[in-house]
């Protein structure tokens, strides 16, 4: 009997079976079937070629334009460059020492063509594909493969070696002798929401007739893995209520009425009100976890603040969770500066009601740490401040009432976890947690559970706009000239500039690869040779390569300073103070400037090799500049070639400033849930179907189910059959990640 744990090998043999586990990491029926088609093919349709990722393996349905063969002058041996196209843009096919594939590829002839992509004098290719040829007659049985037979062709993620067609023939041989599996969706639920049954859905969205049967079977996938995510978080709900949080009222004669009254601004709109929203929530026992969202330089840090003081005010202590250190030492400096006189408690001038601000990193000496230690553990530190270090089994809190978590995307799982546990006994503590990535509301309803989400749409006045542009360094070499020009000329107005790259460079890492030759040089302008010379991607710039070629060149002259997160404690924010106060004219950094760093002076932020960063953090970078009274400047300088997905995304932060629009576009440009996938638990997720951006519907209705299957059983012990599914589609890390949040 063939099941979903059947293991593949004894399906499809050993070889294909070792085959699709090494290369996709599919070991079972189970994987395979939910290996779902990315999309399909019409044999009447080109597949459109724009939009193509360097790098990633890519399957196209296209048309052979022409053919050439030549012989290469600086060795023996020939190439044949094949053009493919989709009717719209060309696509190079590039094929050494094989001359015989120029009678094969014969112009007009269409088929589908597989392997990475790469870039070449700005062009896109693939360098030595694979593909099938269709036979535009159907008379010859080898050719008009059983797999093209059918009017749409599943076109799956693929992998070297592995091209689509091949996938398709092992899912048919699979889907042959697979003998089902039982409905886990009770039947009056799949009758209420007009579901197809899920052996019925797993069939038809490998092998459909039409499109409706696609939307059909899409239609069910996707709510499976909707359901099984909103029943972990339904779980959550009805267990919230057994940790009761230490209730914190506010009171009027306390540090905060006291530090309000001191402010030399007026609160936003959107301050005052969220505000309001964390003083009701950390007044009652039911846990506060709420997640304020709001653009770079909304003013969170100022809402975190007044509701710690709230909780201080009632003799309980918070804690504030960074990142880095960088940035826990900047938020305790920070907050110290905010409080005066009343963040300074034991010391000379100290005001009456005011409390301790202590930093706790892991990287103090052992004497300031002792310190901190004793502080956090007397409840002599109102505010404690640090890393992951106050995750520590050793740390412990007096009594903690609140915890803020600053840039919820760069904590694990367990770290939040851990925290929260520091309340002691049955007690939580009140969690808040602070982002400037703003998140769509399907992906607030999926992956935060019941957090409740408030915005900050107003930015503080004196904020200034930030213009943002692509500076195509591949195309345009003038350009990278020019930026560097505005370098020098920010710096000459008394400005400073940040230079941002994806990696620090030490040996350890990727050590960039060799220069060419004179003769390796040679054959580059005849052709791309295999290896190096075949649109290989280059290792990303480093911060020490880029300030040394920087301070040699371009940059010359100009005080540069080096920041990064393998840099002592000590000297990291030596960096840091000089870069602050004035003695650093362009600072070399790694992302540990992403977030909460502030430089008020800092007018320009220029992000190296752009396309290696995601939209988020593009948007976060940009957002350390314009922060005084000039305007801000961000140039994201990319090899990126014009039309690929890549670019796109590039121009797309260059044409908004608005965080809500890039979250949408963040979400769009995600592939198969890794919302709940490698960027949380470091796994591969099971939400492969469901769109978060598209799939609002279906989530809202999955909520509602799921709401109503835990009331009546909480445990599913009556629904072995979803509880199977839930562990099966929500691997354990991601529902513990559910969970936790």
């Amino acid at each position: 009997m063939t099941t979903l744990e059947t293991g593949l090998e004894r399906v499809l043999g050993g070889k294909t079976g070792k085959a699709l586990e090494s290369a996709l990491g599919l070991s079972t029926v189970g994987d395979l079937v939910r290996h779902y088609p990315r999309r399909y093919a019409e044999r009447g349709e080109l597949t459109a070629i724009a939009g193509l990722e360097i790098d990633e393996h890519a399957t196209v349905l296209a048309k052979v334009e022409r053919v050439t063969k030549r012989s290469m002058k600086s060795r023996r041996g020939t190439i044949v460059e094949a053009r493919i196209t989709d009717g719209h843009r060309p696509l190079l096919c590039t094929f050494f020492n094989q001359a015989w594939r120029e009678r094969e590829l014969l112009p007009g002839r269409r088929g589908m063509f597989a392997g990475k992509v790469t870039a070449y004098k700005g062009a896109l290719q693939l360098a030595h594909p694979e593909y099938q040829l269709f036979d535009e007659q159907e008379q010859d049985a080898g050719s008009a493969a059983e797999e093209f037979a059918a009017a749409l062709i599943p076109v799956y993620p693929s992998a070297q070696g592995l091209p689509s067609w091949s996938i398709a023939r092992c899912v048919r041989q699979v889907l042959d002798t697979w003998d089902g599996a039982e409905d886990p969706l009770p039947e009056p639920l799949r009758a209420e929401h007009r579901l197809m049954g899920l052996e019925s859905a797993l069939r038809k969205i490998h092998q459909p007739a039409d499109h409706g049967e696609v939307a059909a079977a899409q239609n069910r996938l996707k709510w499976d893995e909707a359901l099984a995510v909103q029943l972990v978080l339904a779980r959550l709900r009805e267990t919230a209520h057994e940790h009761p949080a230490p209730a914190s009222p506010r009171r009027d004669d306390g540090l905060l009425a006291e530090f309000d009254r001191g402010l030399p601004f007026r609160l936003t709109q959107g301050q005052t009100d969220i505000g309001e929203q964390i003083a009701a929530d950390l007044a009652t026992e039911h846990p506060m976890n709420r997640l304020v969202q709001g653009e770079v330089g909304s003013g969170k840090t100022l809402v975190a603040l007044r509701g710690m003081l709230q909780v201080v005010d009632s003799g309980r202590q918070a804690a504030m969770l960074a990142p880095t250190e960088v940035l826990a030492a900047q938020h305790a400096r920070s907050l110290a500066e905010l409080l005066g006189d009343l963040g300074r408690a034991g010391e000379l001038g100290a005001a009456e009601h005011a409390t301790g601000v202590t930093l706790l990193t892991g990287s103090l000496p052992a004497a300031q740490r002792k310190k901190a230690l004793l502080a956090a553990a007397s409840g002599e530190a109102g505010i404690v401040v640090g890393t992951h270090a106050l995750i520590q089994d050793r740390v412990s809190f007096a009594d903690l009432g609140m915890v803020v978590v600053d840039e919820q995307h760069r904590f694990g799982v367990e770290q939040r976890d851990a925290l929260r546990a520091r309340g002691g006994g049955e007690v939580a503590p009140h969690v808040l947690v602070m982002t400037a990535t703003p998140i769509p509301r399907t992906v607030a309803m999926t992956v935060y559970g019941d957090l409740e989400t408030s915005a900050l749409r107003e930015l503080p006045q004196g904020r200034s706009p930030i213009s943002t542009s692509v500076v195509p360094a591949a195309e345009k070499p003038a350009w990278l000239d020019r930026a560097w020009q505005r370098v020098r000329e920010e710096v000459t107005a008394g400005h400073q500039v940040y230079v941002v790259c994806p990696r620090i460079g030490d040996d350890e890492q990727n050590p960039p690869k060799k220069p060419k030759s004179a003769q390796e040089s040679e054959v580059d302008e005849e052709a791309p040779d295999e290896g190096a010379d075949s649109g290989e991607r280059r290792s990303p710039l480093s911060v020490l390569e880029v300030a040394e070629k920087l301070s040699a060149g371009p940059l010359s002259g100009l005080r540069l300073g080096v920041l990064h997160g393998r840099l002592p404690a000590d000297d990291k924010d030596a960096v840091m103070r000089a870069f602050a106060d004035g003695g650093v004219d362009v600072l070399v950094a790694t992302t540990v400037v992403e977030v909460g760093v502030n430089v008020p002076n800092a007018t320009v932020m220029v992000i190296m090799d752009a396309d290696r960063f995601g939209v988020s953090q593009l948007h976060q970078l940009r957002g350390r500049v314009g922060r005084g009274s000039a305007p801000g400047l961000c140039l994201l300088v990319s090899d990126a070639v014009a039309g690929t997905t890549t670019r796109e995304r590039l121009d797309s932060v260059a044409s908004t400033t608005d965080g809500f629009e890039l979250a949408k576009l963040d979400l769009e440009l995600r592939r198969e849930g890794d919302v709940l996938g490698a960027t949380q638990s470091g796994r591969k997720s099971g939400l492969k179907m469901l769109s978060l951006l598209r799939d609002e519907d279906v989530i809202a209705e999955a909520r509602v189910a799921a709401q109503h299957l835990v009331a009546e059983d909480p445990a599913l012990r009556g629904h072995p059959g979803l509880a199977a599914m839930v562990t099966e589609l929500v691997d354990a890390q991601s529902a513990g990640f559910l969970e936790k949040s």
